[in-house]
């Protein structure tokens, strides 16, 4: 391994607490301007209305920022948390970290759920949360050792710059002989570079011997981190039992885990495979219903869409178990071995590969125009080493494409490169140029938004015809699902807090697939609970998977199967087991709502969160093009003759799509009014005092905050 030197900055003691009921019940902060370590207790009220994860680093960066903070402003914070039921070994999914921060693509709160083992490992280590602020002009590499109750932070010189080796350089130096005890949080020179940098969590694999990684993905939190001058952080903990997290009651929580461990094991062979193929399964379903995106989300499905799903890619991984937490019998974290990649500073050499999952074979596959594996294969890696967002990487370079191919940019705007659909070495050569920071890659790593004000000003591009095909919406770039034909999609990427995240609403599968909701209320009740509900898995340190990618036997029978209530009934178990508070699955909800509600308010603290901003491309919600609508007349024409009442005899296709967009706009319109009562917001989507207050978040500073938008 290349020589690389660390010294010690600052050394700080502590004595660790003893976990109650899931909690370390303090939060540790760190301000790399000047290196001041503290503690921080964490209130009764700070668990009652935030729970944890997701809820306790919203708490700690609204405290942090201004309304007028910036993403590379000091007083940013990075915050980290686990949850209360994070760190259980019996319990499917129980792994989970939550980042969170102010976002460069966005300008606001952005948050990301990733596998591995810090978020445990830093609660086991004494810390329910850490807020990281400050920037510095040093690298540094923060450690905190739970095993031997100190953190310290070193500054560091030789370490190399791309995530895979920084993270087993670090592994080994700080694992005394059990890397197994070691979990790395980096990035890549990628982040530093771009506005889409993501961060790497580790788990070590010993069957591999060698340190694995799930990204914190979304809204460019790696960015952050670079920009601040942070090499890694990195957590040291030591065996996990169950009796580590001190649940409040171990005999039942055992009993739930048991069971529905039982039940994944028994029934993911039969229904989706994840344990053997992951989400690669996804990518053959969203084809057949016409869901997944190509040529930059223009159409649904692809005649070769079968080179790069499930067959292809159950005989590429390499077997094995592949769980990123401790007993989570799912293992959906599957990977490629000595795969060799044909461009790049790693050009034929043999490397591991974690990953594809089915949004980078979308995102950076058949939206791109690409149905090759080992393409797909090749950008997962170069984006891990460089720390990029595979989504965002793939759907700004998918908008470039159609730019290029719509002779809104050249040639000579992109460098000599060649950017039609397709062409895997030019689309390669965009994640290395990011990488480098330079050449027409360092605009792609602009982001979707950015991008359409360059191509406009630099290039002469018509804004309104990019504005109408660059899918991003709040600045985020969408995830790899065809929203076209699903109002509840439009709703589940519109409505979402962050921006066109799959992980607050994924309701594509639900609507288009099963039916579920097919009443236009029905879409509108969607909209509320299930937020609500995939919020408290960002609460409590947990992984959706489980949930809804296997479900009960007698499932369909149930009254509201998209909901799969039984394990909703388990989870509720589970939250009892370990918390001592006992609640029922409506308890589950009430939690989440008081903290998406502050998320919301939180956005309208930094100057988003309103109507205007629940806003999304045209073609999210229909056809932009008349090869769009041709490639689904009959069901366009259909539409606009039995449910619109348009006689279509002697239109042409442009017509058409002006009339189809007209009723299809006031549609998702009528979405967000009926969505907005559902949840208590008034009718430009601001929360109410009333439902503030029934939530327990009226706090001096939110109520003062509704005054200025004028709710009272």
């Amino acid at each position: 391994m290349a020589e690389y030197e660390m010294e010690s900055l600052k050394t700080f003691n502590y004595d660790r607490p003893v976990i109650e009921k899931g909690y370390a019940n303090q939060t540790i902060c760190i301000d790399i301007s000047d290196f001041v370590i503290s503690v921080k207790p964490v209130a009764e009220k700070m668990k009652d209305v935030f729970i944890g994860g997701k809820g306790f680093d919203l708490w700690l960066l609204w405290n942090a920022v201004n309304s007028t903070t910036k993403w590379s402003d000091p007083e940013n914070a990075i915050c980290i948390a686990s949850g209360p039921m994070g760190g259980t070994p019996v319990y499917p999914g129980s792994g989970k970290s939550i980042v969170t921060t102010i976002s460069p693509l966005t300008g606001s709160v952005i948050d990301s759920n990733v596998g591995g083992y810090f978020g445990p490992y830093l609660k086991f280590s004494g810390f329910d949360a850490l807020e990281v602020t400050g920037k510095t002009s040093k690298d540094i590499v923060i450690f905190i050792d739970g095993i031997d109750e100190k953190v310290q932070v070193f500054t560091a010189s030789g370490l190399p710059d791309d995530s895979y080796n920084l993270s087993a350089m670090l592994t080994e130096r700080f694992a005394k002989g059990k890397p197994r005890n070691i979990s790395v949080v980096s990035t890549g020179p990628g982040a530093k570079n771009t506005l889409m940098g993501c961060l790497n969590f580790t788990w070590y694999d010993l069957k591999r011997k060698r340190a694995r990684y799930k990204q914190a993905g979304r809204g460019g939190i790696g960015s952050v981190f670079a920009d601040k001058g942070i090499k890694a952080i990195v957590a040291r903990w030591d065996t996990v039992k169950v009796k580590t997290n001190n649940p409040a009651d171990p005999d039942s929580l055992k009993g739930v885990g048991k069971k529905y461990s039982r039940k994944i094991v028994e029934l993911d062979p039969k229904q989706n495979q994840m344990a053997k193929i992951g989400t690669t399964h996804l990518v053959s379903i969203m084809n057949d219903f016409d869901l997944l995106p190509v040529n930059n989300f223009q159409y649904g499905r692809h005649p070769e869409a079968e080179n790069i799903g499930q067959e292809v890619y159950g005989r590429i991984f390499d077997p094995g178990y592949d769980g990123c937490w401790m007993g989570c019998t799912l293992a959906c974290a599957h990977g490629v071995k000595d795969f060799v990649p044909v461009t790049g500073p790693y050009k034929g050499t043999r490397v591991f590969v974690d990953g594809p999952e089915y949004e980078t074979i979308a995102g950076c596959g058949s939206n791109l125009g690409i149905f090759d594996p080992h393409s797909a294969i090749e950008m997962n890696f170069y984006c891990d080493t460089y720390g990029l967002d595979t989504i965002s990487v793939g759907t700004s370079t998918a908008f470039a494409m159609e730019c290029f191919e719509m002779g809104l940019i050249n040639e000579t705007d992109t460098g000599g490169m060649d950017l039609s659909f397709g062409n895997r070495l030019s689309a390669l050569e965009i994640v290395h140029q990011m990488a480098r920071g330079e050449g027409f890659g360092q605009i792609v790593g602009r982001g979707v938004r950015e991008m359409k004000s360059i191509f406009a000003k630099d290039f002469g591009a018509d804004p309104d015809l990019m504005q109408d095909i660059g899918m991003e919406a709040k600045g985020l770039e969408f995830s790899e699902y065809i929203s076209k034909e699903s109002l509840a999609q439009q709703g589940g990427y519109g409505l979402a807090l962050k921006g066109p995240q799959h992980d607050e609403a994924w309701l594509i599968f639900l609507d288009m697939v099963h039916n579920f909701m097919p009443t236009f209320e029905q879409k509108a009740e969607a909209l509320h609970w299930f937020p609500m509900f995939r919020t408290w898995f960002g609460l409590c340190g947990l992984c959706k998977l489980p949930w809804n990618d296997v479900v009960p036997e007698d499932n369909k029978e149930m009254d509201e199967p998209a909901k799969v209530m039984k394990h909703v009934e388990w989870y509720a178990e589970y939250y009892s087991a370990v918390t001592g508070r006992h609640v029922q699955p409506d308890g589950l909800i009430r939690m989440s709502e008081a903290v998406y509600n502050f998320q919301r308010i939180f956005n309208l603290k930094m100057g988003f969160g309103q109507r205007e901003h629940d806003n999304i491309p045209y073609r999210a919600v229909g056809p932009v093009k008349t090869v769009e609508y041709e490639s689904r007349q009959e069901r366009y024409d259909k539409q606009l003759i039995e449910k619109h009442k348009v006689d279509i005899a002697g239109k042409s296709t442009e017509e058409k799509v002006a009339l189809l967009r007209k009723f299809r706009e006031e549609l998702y319109e009528k979405l967000k009014d009926a969505v907005y009562k559902r949840r208590g917001w008034n009718n430009d989507g601001i929360p109410t005092v009333e439902t503030v207050k029934r939530l327990g978040i009226d706090f001096p500073e939110v109520l003062e905050l509704l005054r200025v938008y004028g709710v009272e």
